[in-house]
């Protein structure tokens, strides 16, 4: 079959305004955030349908043409980039919420969904979807789980794979698996909704999940605190679980740098604190109780930390906006970062007691890798997952480009602290491309074998997202 009689095959399927093939059209699909990736597809094609979503994966397998999912496409290690030839899936138009069952705290979603609009609809209903992060405003709830995301949430709710009780997937062959079944408990064999989790789209496509919801917290205290040291954090998080009753949402940390680099550049930001200070922590509380004394039981936590010297000051928000403006020095201080040059990024987790260690560790050895250069840690202190960011040195020669052709020989310094540390050279991330190589460099020949044993038999020809997870 020619090319054209192909794309013509995928336009009878989803209608012609729904494939894309002139270069213009597509290139919002070929680009990914970070810039470090850029695809070459043969068609975007936009089903609307699990149905059509099937018909276009026999078609492409029938010519033996490549598939990439793609949801929001704000993923960070290039997980939904095309090669030339491949076909995108995109599946912005499987966007309906199919049920919301608040008594039974579960929703049932198509994978197009946003996810901001998934959490505003369990909201409208007095419950909770917790998975929260900075893209939640365009990436979508098939990517989230195809990627297991973690997010600010994860120390109290869990990954995407703790909040999802069923899958409906198209498979490399085009046949459907229904799973959307809202079970807590279904003991019978292989869990084949976490085999697709986190499988970054290489053995099938997501097209609907059933969600878990949790009953809507009635309060929430949130406070930003300046520690006197990093060592600190430890003993103030187990503190926060204890004498919460551990209903910690969140618990971030954050360097003084990052700080300064969020109150300087962004819009509307000011540095919380008057002093200045080495780290800090955000943390947060939250009851769904009406009978909790949730603020009481904050203000006595954050004093007994500072009468212990554990924290030195502190802020505790006091309307939703000043909530979101503290939030929004965590969130948006990945872009806060790009005011000033190149950023190599290590999205990494080791365990929880051993967090200062890796970063003192780390901090010495990226320097040493690039002199000059300036680490910015930060992140998910609560469950273990530091992004630890690294600026380019400061200085108007500096070229950025020089600066990130050392992504991988830096990569490589910080992850092998990582794994002595018993951590994981992708925490929530995922591998996509970027981390081929650092797959075979840091997982057992056991496991990376297991892997391919395993795509191998639900995608023995290599169809679904190649180049993802594997070369």
């Amino acid at each position: 079959m020619s090319q054209d009689g192909f794309v013509d095959g995928l336009k009878a399927i989803v209608g012609a305004a729904n494939v894309i093939t002139d270069a213009a059209g597509m290139e919002t699909y070929m680009n990914e955030e970070r810039g470090l990736f850029h695809g070459h597809a043969l068609a975007v094609v936009r089903p609307g349908s699990t149905e059509e979503v099937a018909a276009v994966v026999k078609a492409c397998g029938a010519a033996g043409i490549p598939v990439v999912p793609q949801g929001g496409n704000t993923g960070l290690v290039g997980g939904a980039v095309a090669d030339t030839g491949a076909v995108i899936v995109a599946m912005a138009r499987m966007n309906k919420i199919k049920a919301v069952n608040a008594d039974g705290f579960t929703m049932t979603v198509e994978s197009g969904c946003v996810l901001e609009d998934i959490r505003d609809a369990a909201d409208k209903v007095g419950c909770l979807f917790p998975l929260s992060l900075g893209a939640q405003g365009s990436c979508q709830i098939g990517g989230n789980l195809a990627t297991n995301v973690g997010g600010i949430n994860t120390l109290r709710y869990g990954t995407a794979r703790d909040n999802v009780l069923g899958l409906e997937v198209v498979l490399p062959d085009g046949r459907i698996w229904n799973g959307l079944r809202a079970l807590t408990k279904d003991n019978t064999g292989y869990s084949l909704r976490n085999l697709f989790v986190g499988s970054e789209g290489t053995l099938g496509i997501i097209t609907g999940a059933v969600l878990k919801l949790y009953p809507k917290p009635l309060a929430t205290e949130t406070a930003f605190c300046a520690l006197p040291d990093l060592d600190s954090a430890l003993p103030l998080l187990e503190r926060a679980r204890r004498m919460s009753g551990d209903s910690v949402n969140a618990f971030e940390l954050i360097c003084r740098d990052g700080v300064r680099l969020s109150s300087t550049y962004l819009t509307g930001i000011t540095d919380p604190l008057e002093q200045v200070h080495p780290w800090y922590a955000l943390i947060e509380f939250s009851s769904t109780s009406p009978t909790v004394p949730l603020r009481d039981t904050f203000e006595k936590f954050l004093e007994s930390a500072f009468e212990d010297g554990i924290i030195t000051d502190a802020v505790i928000a006091e309307s939703l906006d000043q909530r979101r403006n503290l939030w929004r020095i965590r969130e948006e201080l990945p872009e806060a970062q790009k005011y000033e040059g190149g950023s190599i990024k290590h999205d990494v987790s080791v365990p929880v007691r051993s967090i200062p260690e890796f970063i003192r560790r780390a901090s010495e050895v990226v320097v040493k890798v690039v002199p000059g250069s300036r680490p910015v840690p930060f992140g998910h202190m609560g469950d273990g997952n530091i992004h630890f960011n690294v600026s380019q040195p400061a200085g108007e020669n500096v070229d950025k480009d020089e600066y990130l052709s050392h992504w991988h020989e830096m990569g490589e310094a910080v992850y092998d602290i990582v794994t002595e540390l018993g951590g994981s050279f992708s925490a929530e991330h995922g591998v996509g491309r970027l981390k081929v190589e650092d797959l075979k460099r840091y997982r057992s020949d056991v496991e990376v074998d297991l892997l391919r044993r395993i795509k191998a038999a639900i995608d023995p020809d290599n169809r679904m997202n190649p180049g993802v997870l594997f070369v």
